[in-house]
């Protein structure tokens, strides 16, 4: 019975619109005082869920993300972009894309990448001849290579969670990360054939290399980031202060993209966002306590060992399970909540753990793309000023492709494990 109030007063909560965190937190609130429970554990697990070294790479990678971001890396980046796929049929498209990849090396989440690239990408787009929902999303559908591409907050959560090296994962997140945006520009390339959609000029190979200074400080980021980590010179969450260190040195002395009065409102709009994420994990604690007292986790993994044990069939439950999640919960509640007991699951029918939560995260970034509560779908149909519906539709082929990427790394481990198993012999 109180079960059942639990997830009621949850999804009313989601119906009227009520922020995740906050339907959450109301839905534990109502179990408690159904259950009698003294409501003083609810900051109690909060601080518990919260009080964790790794969740400190958070501000870190957004207050990167935001430096980098405030100091003139999106225009950079869509420039670079252009010069090199431009002249391509649906060229604006295929830049679309391949900026979104290289500026998951910032960001490290969806809908950061969503708005930066968006606010820049979709206006051109819709200028250039493309249809306003097609441009959306093009700009919704490449988003979640960000979280895969590292750095990548997910992975951060999940390590936390699971005690799984974030290392680790994030080199795992490498090929399928590039793999995601190389079918999406495939996908891009068809339907602009199809369409008629525009092509640019070709400015040659200077115009490249003049535009690829401004991209390369992007992409040393990432290299700085995943070589700190591997090469075991520092630790995740001093990778994060690192980065935001580079991106203040950066944005400020090379792209001269900000100056030091701009910096308050950096701080208070990284603070405000990170504040956000860490806020969800301390109330999604809350209600994963619940859950795993009332045993529903253990439910869930019992229920899919019953039905069997075979490792390929388990491995597709899974993908429908996060797919249906994806489309209705947010990513790091969703996370909280199911990553642990589908874990228990997958290690039971021997699936590394390291390709489980690879293949895991993917399935939720699909998620933020896919109707009706993908948000990252809301972001984009409000930069391009059209209706949810219309995104909705022009974005199916995306979600095709993206689905076709998600199995091929969801049943060749190899795909995930390779950059892994060569840096950590």
């Amino acid at each position: 019975m109180l079960v059942t109030l639990l997830f009621t007063t949850f999804a009313v909560c989601l119906v009227l619109g009520v922020p995740i965190g906050i339907s959450l937190g109301l839905a534990a609130a109502v179990y408690l005082v159904g259950a009698d429970i003294d409501l003083s554990v609810v900051p109690q697990f909060m601080f518990a869920g919260m009080d964790s070294f790794v969740l400190l790479c958070i501000p870190g990678f957004v207050l990167a993300g935001n430096l980098m971001n405030g100091g003139g890396i999106t225009d950079q980046i869509v420039r670079f972009g252009n010069a090199v796929v431009g002249h391509i049929r649906g060229g604006l498209g295929l830049a679309n894309v391949l900026g979104s990849m290289i500026f998951a090396g910032i960001s490290g989440t969806a809908v950061a990448e969503t708005a930066s690239i968006g606010s820049v990408m979709i206006p051109a787009m819709r200028k250039s001849g493309y249809d306003a929902p097609f441009a959306a999303a093009v700009t919704a559908a490449a988003s979640t290579v960000g979280p895969i591409i590292p750095p990548s907050v997910p992975m951060i959560i999940v390590g936390t969670l699971t005690g799984l090296s974030v290392g680790k994962m994030f080199l795992a997140g490498a090929v399928p990360g590039l793999l995601l945006g190389l079918g999406m520009m495939l996908t891009v390339y068809i339907l602009s054939r199809k369409r008629g959609y525009p092509k640019g000029a070709w400015g040659g190979v200077r115009h490249v290399l003049a535009t690829s200074r401004g991209a390369l400080w992007a992409l040393l980021m990432t290299g700085v980031i995943l070589f700190g980590i591997v090469g075991g010179f520092f630790t995740p969450t001093e990778a994060s202060i690192i980065s935001a260190l580079y991106a203040f040195v950066v944005g400020l002395f090379i792209y001269k993209g900000f100056k030091l009065t701009h910096l308050p409102n950096i701080l208070l709009e990284s603070a405000i966002g990170s504040g956000a994420l860490i806020l969800l994990v301390g109330l999604a604690n809350v209600f994963g306590w619940i859950l795993t007292s009332e045993q529903i986790p253990q439910m869930i993994a019992d229920a899919m060992l019953s039905l069997t044990t075979n490792k390929y069939v388990i491995i597709l439950l899974i993908n429908i399970l996060l797919l249906i999640v994806g489309t209705f919960m947010e990513t790091i509640a969703a996370l909280i909540i199911l990553i642990p007991p589908l874990l228990a699951v997958a290690v039971k029918v021997g699936i590394d753990p390291i390709h489980f939560a690879t293949f895991a995260v993917l399935n939720l970034m699909i998620g933020l793309t896919t109707p009706p509560v993908g948000v990252c779908l809301f972001v984009a149909a409000n930069i391009a000023k059209v209706s949810l519906a219309a995104v909705s539709r022009a974005i199916l082929p995306f979600l095709v492709c993206n689905i076709l990427i998600l199995f091929i790394v969801s049943y060749i481990p190899e795909v995930s494990l390779w950059l892994p198993s060569i840096f950590y012999k």
